[in-house]
């Protein structure tokens, strides 16, 4: 899988842009808000019909301009086909082979992208907001059907939400609609979970080696699942459902009291062990940079095994926050099977043979230069 050509119209400080990549590795060189980041972005936006630095799509949209435009030819299974998004004022708009998919969970999964950016590196120390936002989105890739789950439970989440507060300010008042949206949440909430277990069992399959690998077998690595209701991946759906059912019963006079929910998969968490400690709590920033290239790399091949093809990849000023051992795996790991993107100031100090071969490109003020 990769693209062959992007452009772009009134995307972030990209007026009109037109560009074809190679097939293997492209530099995008460039100092500083210059523009780098900003391609990078349009990409993982292309694949997942949303930024990856900020919820509001109008932010994506030149000043002055109506809509932002991204365009890009795929080639996938030995196939070419199109793909655009539109983001405007009035909401986005995904063509898949020019046809305008009615819901975004049919689009998302035609073009699969891994991103490895500096703040993944927080992945395992930053907040458990970071860690449900990276499972979220890789599920969503290989099973868009979940993308459609987690956005109806988030729907009947602030809907439940505004219940429990009115409530707190009415305890007496009828729960009738509270327990109707509950059993909807719940619905939902069962079928989330159960496809994170699955998810896990998956990812543990390669980040647990590659780990190894890249800790010269010093390390061992386990992921675990911290679910804010007593649930395990041993457990089948109806039983899921029971035990979530029981803890809604006995926490409800706790979220009436509070106005807020208090159990379900937007308070769950992942755990990182390292030789047996929180990685989180106990490692050291080297344990916790090596945890979090382990989780890229194993998204590269966890994708290419449910899919049959390898993502795109997209290494976002990342590389220099790595040490020179880290990034020479990262790239001998990718060079010659994944369509890599590395963006930097300079590549100078990177010797890696992948490099060698690569297109580079130069940016400066939202234009962009071959070098010849």
């Amino acid at each position: 899988m990769y693209i062959h050509e992007l452009s772009m119209r009134s995307y972030r400080n990209y007026d009109q842009l037109s560009l074809t990549f190679d097939d293997k590795i492209n530099v995008i060189i460039g100092e500083n808000a210059q523009g780098k980041t900003n391609l990078m972005e349009a990409i993982y936006a292309l694949a997942f019909t949303r930024s990856h630095r900020t919820p509001r799509d109008k932010e994506l949209i030149q000043w002055d301009e109506e809509y932002a435009k991204i365009k890009g030819s795929i080639y996938k299974r030995n196939r070419r086909f199109p793909l655009e998004i539109i983001f405007s004022k009035k909401g986005k708009k995904a063509k898949l082979n020019h046809i305008e998919q009615k819901r975004l969970s049919d689009y998302i999964g035609a073009l699969n992208v891994v991103m490895f950016a500096p703040e993944d590196l927080n992945l395992v120390k930053g907040s458990p907001q970071v860690r449900r936002r990276f499972i979220d989105m890789e599920i969503g890739q290989i099973q868009p059907r979940y993308i459609y789950h987690l956005g109806q439970f988030q729907k009947v989440l602030k809907q439940r939400n505004h219940l429990l507060k009115e409530l707190q300010r009415k305890p007496s008042a009828d729960r009738t609609m509270l327990q109707v949206l509950t059993d909807q949440l719940i619905e939902h909430a069962v079928t989330i979970v159960e496809r994170r277990f699955k998810f896990l069992h998956l990812l543990r399959t390669w980040a647990v080696p590659i780990h190894e690998g890249i800790s010269r077998q010093l390390e061992s690595l386990e992921i675990a699942y911290d679910a804010s209701v007593q649930v395990s991946e041993e457990m089948d759906l109806e039983t899921i459902k029971i035990n979530f059912e029981k803890k809604f019963q006995d926490i409800e006079a706790k979220e009436i009291e509070r106005g807020t929910t208090l159990a379900g998969p937007h308070r769950d968490d992942l755990v990182f062990y390292v030789n047996g400690k929180d990685v989180q709590t106990y490692g050291s920033q080297g344990q916790q940079r090596t945890t979090a290239l382990s989780l890229k790399l194993a998204e590269i091949e966890l994708i290419h095994s449910e899919v049959g093809e390898y993502p795109i990849l997209l290494l976002d000023d990342v590389l220099s926050e790595l040490d020179d051992y880290r990034q020479s795996h990262l790239l001998h790991t990718i060079q010659g099977k994944v369509q890599t993107f590395v963006s930097t100031t300079s590549i100078d100090g990177i010797e890696h043979e992948a490099l060698k071969e690569a297109e580079i490109f130069h940016v400066s003020a939202g234009k962009i230069e071959v070098q010849k």
